[in-house]
């Protein structure tokens, strides 16, 4: 059975694409499951047990969610070249973070207004994009989000400083790409490819436009379709990884609850899309989560989390 990372993603999602791109960068084989845009999700859900945020890696019977931590399961996969250069190791991870949430949803707010709306949703029936609004309504609970006038205002800015930044070089802290320029990349992209309409707000920052025709030219890697029945039959098939084989999990224990491993518990974002899953706390390092849990439809599986962005609480 092949052992090719396994993306659960669809093609209009940025995060799913700031993945696409890391395998460009790192040449990397991968397979493709197209997973639905909104609810319901069942074979998601199967391999996660609540978590239904896209994209997802799948390697076997471990899933991985949330791009920050899926990008360290493909640094620790392929190495070179490297997402974390090591004098850039710190302010990389920071700005990426960064990258990945205020200009996120900055551009988000600004891509949305109707005449990007038009073409993101272009051909969708008006069940299909009333579906969607409530879908991302539903995810969007607790949460204050920008307005398209002030999300245009912040983006513009976030624009000039990343132009500032790609003038003096081909990508964002030199001459090589890494890890905050796959974060900035996939909001812009988003803005760029899928709401054309809108992509006038990057005529004031050619340059830019010029460093996204770079991370452009990276490719997606080379990726095989794969039918989701098929991946859960991969995950069926296949045993999670021990303390031993995954890097993840052999990891020193980092006790900041109170919970001990082999408690119950739930794991769920903080904000956005705030689904839970339950199962057994394996690991608790200093970077990550791991729950172990089982499914009638793939038996049993680890699912494994970041720790920044994510809440644990026992059952």
């Amino acid at each position: 059975m092949s052992t090719l990372p396994i993306l659960h993603h669809y093609l209009i999602s940025p995060f799913s694409e700031k993945l696409r791109v890391a395998f460009g960068l790192k040449q990397m084989a991968w397979r493709s499951v197209h997973v639905p845009a909104v609810m319901p999700k069942p074979e998601v859900l199967a391999l996660t047990g609540g978590y239904r945020r896209t994209p997802i890696l799948q390697i076997g019977a471990d899933i991985y969610c949330d791009t920050a931590l899926i990008c360290d399961v493909l640094e620790h996969l392929k190495p070179e070249p490297t997402l974390y250069p090591p004098h850039l190791r710190g302010v990389s991870r920071v700005f990426a973070q960064w990258a990945d949430g205020p200009l996120f949803w900055a551009a988000m707010a600004y891509s949305f207004q109707p005449a990007g709306l038009a073409q993101v949703m272009a051909g969708a029936s008006p069940q299909t994009l009333q579906a969607f609004a409530a879908d991302r309504k539903a995810m969007r609970t607790n949460m204050t989000l920008l307005r398209p006038a002030d999300g245009t205002s912040a983006y513009r800015s976030y624009l000039r400083r990343i132009a500032s930044m790609v003038e003096e070089h081909d990508f964002l802290f030199g001459a090589e790409p890494c890890i905050s320029d796959l974060a900035a990349y996939h909001p812009l992209w988003f803005t760029r490819d899928r709401a054309p309409a809108l992509a006038g707000i990057f005529d004031a920052t050619p340059a830019v436009g010029e460093w996204m025709d770079r991370m452009a030219a990276l490719g997606h890697g080379r990726s095989e379709v794969l039918s989701a029945e098929d991946a859960l039959t991969v995950a069926e098939r296949s045993e999670p990884l021990g303390p031993k084989e995954n890097f993840l999990v052999n990891s020193s224990f980092q006790d900041d609850h109170g919970i001990p491993l082999g408690s119950r518990v739930t794991i769920a974002p903080e904000s956005f899309g705030q689904e839970t899953t339950e199962g057994e706390l394996l690991a608790a390092t200093r970077t990550h989560y791991t729950l172990g849990r089982t499914d009638p439809r793939v038996g049993r599986v680890h699912v494994h989390f970041p720790r920044i962005g994510y809440v644990l609480r026992p059952v």
